[in-house]
């Protein structure tokens, strides 16, 4: 159960060795000691350095496989997870950047991207609403981001599967809502990660620590949308109500 601070027992991470998932998971370690469920994708060489650290920090750890793009596996694995306890709080954090010039000149690495980020996160979104319905609470937190709320040229096919994945997980919140779930979209902009390391470093980015303190204190603040930081609200109103014309002729 999450108590009357907001404090879970339980935590099911999606992205196991995600840097911004850990981060988050870390966060929540720091009140009070938690029991930690890790969806790893096969053959992923840090999930023993993961749970080490996790172990570490005070979590009782649970492995278990998870691949976003085997898609008839997710039942199992949510199952699974809730058999080693009822899940309180569960963190999608599962995502391919890729490159993007490559991305929309490669159908197979277009579609793997599409796949992961956005049908993966559908499938598991809605077999985590299900179970959180069916135990009348629980937080899902989706991790989003700036370019799917305006899809730039830059990364468009990076931002069209994440316009998908944050429209799906607004509008499960609503779904829910009547149920006693709550779900909370995060939007960050570029964050220091492994995943971003060959990018440019934008403004504004910011470090996954920073991030996983605003995003706890969103849920438990029963918040529904975020922006990290929260800067990027205004940026991006300013940024959607530029007329297209005017859009393209902007480096972004």
């Amino acid at each position: 159960m999450i108590d009357a601070t907001g404090n879970p027992q339980t935590i099911l991470l999606l992205g196991g060795t995600s840097e911004i998932g850990l981060a988050i998971v870390k966060e929540y370690l720091a009140k009070q000691p938690l029991r930690v469920i890790l969806g790893v994708q096969p053959g992923d060489e840090l999930a023993g350095d993961t749970e080490t650290v996790l172990k570490a920090a005070g979590a009782e750890v649970h492995s278990l496989t998870f691949d976003a793009t085997a898609f008839d596996t997710h039942p199992a694995v949510i199952e699974e997870a809730w058999l080693i306890a009822d899940v309180d709080v569960a963190v999608v954090a599962f995502g391919m950047l890729g490159d993007a010039e490559q991305l929309w000149q490669d159908q197979a690495k277009a579609v793997l991207a599409a796949n992961i980020n956005y049908t993966g996160a559908v499938s598991v979104g809605v077999l985590l609403g299900q179970k959180m319905k069916a135990q009348g609470y629980g937080q899902i937190i989706a991790m989003s981001s700036v370019a799917g709320e305006k899809v730039r040229r830059s990364n468009f096919v990076y931002g069209s599967t994440k316009a998908g994945l944050d429209g799906f997980y607004r509008l499960l919140g609503e779904a829910l809502a009547p149920f006693g779930p709550k779900v909370l979209v995060v939007r960050p902009g570029q964050v220091r990660t492994r995943m971003s390391a060959h990018v440019k470093e934008a403004p504004l980015t910011v470090d996954k620590e920073q991030l996983a303190t605003q995003v706890v204190d969103a849920a438990r603040k029963g918040q529904k949308l975020i922006w990290v930081p929260t800067q990027f609200k205004l940026v991006m109103w300013v940024l959607k109500h530029i007329p297209d014309p005017i859009f393209r002729l902007l480096p972004l």
